[in-house]
Parts: C-alpha cells; sequence; structure tokens
C-alpha cells in the first residue's frame, strides 16, 4: 500500500465511530460511508429545525398582515445599529466557519483550520455580548410585553413578543454552535491531527450556516420593517 494509501487507513481507523466500525467494511470504504451519513444526519437535522422556525416565520407574517401598522410602529423602536452590528459579525464568522471546513481536509492546513475555527468562536461570542447589551437596552425603556410596556397600541406587544422569542431561539442555537466548535478546538489540541478529514467538522460548520440564516430572515423582520419610508 501506498503511503497515502496508509494515511487514508490511519485516518479512517481513527475517525471510525459506532455503528460504522462494525459493518464489516474496509477502513477508508467504511470511513466515507461514515462522512456520508454523517451529512445525511446534519441535513436531517437542519431541516426538522426549518419546520420549526418555518412555522414561527409563518405566525409572524399572520400577525404582520393582520397588524401592519403597529408591527411596523414597533419594529421602529429596535436598535438597528445593534442589529446591524451583529449581522456584519454573524456573516464574517460563516465566512470563517467556510474556510475552516475547507481547510480541515487538507492536513497541511491544520493552523488555518484552528485559526479558522478560534475567529468563527469569538465572532459568535462577540455577537451573544453585543445581543446582550441590546437585551438591557431593551428592558430599560420596558419593551418588554406585560403590564409596564412601554408602547401604547396593543399589537405592539405582539411584536416584541416575537423578537423576544425569536431572538432567545437564536441565542440558544448559536450558543449550541459556539459549544461545538470549542470541541473541535480543544480535540485538536488534544490529538492534532483530528480534524484532518473528520465529518464533524463539516457537520458543525453545516449546522453554523444554518444559524446564520435563521438569522439572515430575523434581521428584516426585527430590525427593517417600518423604517423604509
Amino acid at each position: 500500500m501506498s503511503a497515502g494509501g496508509d494515511t487514508l487507513a490511519r485516518t479512517a481507523e481513527r475517525h471510525l465511530r459506532e455503528p460504522w466500525d462494525e459493518l464489516g467494511l474496509q477502513g477508508p470504504t467504511a470511513f466515507a460511508y461514515q462522512r456520508a451519513g454523517a451529512t445525511f444526519g446534519i441535513w436531517i437535522f437542519i431541516a426538522s429545525e426549518v419546520l420549526f422556525f418555518g412555522a414561527l416565520f409563518l405566525l409572524y407574517t399572520a400577525m404582520r398582515l393582520e397588524h401592519a401598522a403597529d408591527f411596523a410602529a414597533a419594529a421602529r423602536e429596535t436598535n438597528i445599529v445593534y442589529g446591524t452590528l451583529n449581522t456584519v459579525l454573524l456573516l464574517t464568522s460563516g465566512l470563517f466557519a467556510a474556510i475552516a471546513s475547507q481547510a480541515a481536509e487538507r492536513e497541511g492546513l491544520r493552523r488555518l483550520t484552528l485559526w479558522c475555527l478560534t475567529i468563527t468562536v469569538l465572532l459568535g461570542l462577540a455577537f451573544m455580548v453585543v445581543k446582550g447589551l441590546e437585551y438591557h437596552e431593551d428592558f430599560e425603556k420596558n419593551l418588554v410585553p406585560g403590564a409596564h410596556f412601554a408602547l401604547e397600541r396593543p399589537a405592539t406587544q405582539l411584536f416584541f413578543g416575537f423578537y423576544w422569542l425569536s431572538t432567545a431561539l437564536h441565542a440558544v442555537h448559536l450558543s449550541i454552535g459556539i459549544g461545538l466548535v470549542l470541541r473541535l478546538i480543544w480535540k485538536e489540541w488534544r490529538a492534532p491531527g483530528f480534524l484532518f478529514e473528520s465529518p464533524q467538522v463539516e457537520v458543525a460548520m453545516l449546522y453554523w450556516g444554518f444559524v446564520d440564516m435563521i438569522w439572515i430572515f430575523l434581521y428584516p423582520m426585527l430590525y427593517l420593517d417600518g423604517r423604509s419610508g
């Protein structure tokens, strides 16, 4: 067997997980099946999440059609500076996540992969900090639905109910993504070469891209409505 074949076989043996290591397939073949299965699995998961968020967006659309003026007035109360900054941070993190996913397929790009993963995490954390500042401002302005809500129009509370629910769910998903990327970095530092050809990198980066896409929908819904005129 050639040196390249030996390397691929060792890589496959190192990364095989249940049940792929019990199928009776040879190392590289089993590894290829495992990689395809992992990718297929994350796409199935993302599809289920799309159904979940799709229902949430459909609910927003119905309420927006029923209370267009109130929703536009409420959206003007959101902080577009914070929202735009977070959009830039998250889209930039998605760029570095994509680079990390591609770099992880080449063993000689270990340092680039680690740097891109680290930058992805830092940008994700920066997003959370900015969102925390925005939440603090919202509390100070009494923009939390309830007895002391600042806006007079009743339907504006529906908008901010959606705002708090959707951004909190997005923050939970982003926190999971940060945890996944931190795990990859930690595993690579403990066992150099872990990221090379590992399907876990591609799976984590696909999840991160999904979190980015959700925010791309939330940004115009929460921050741009009512500001076009």
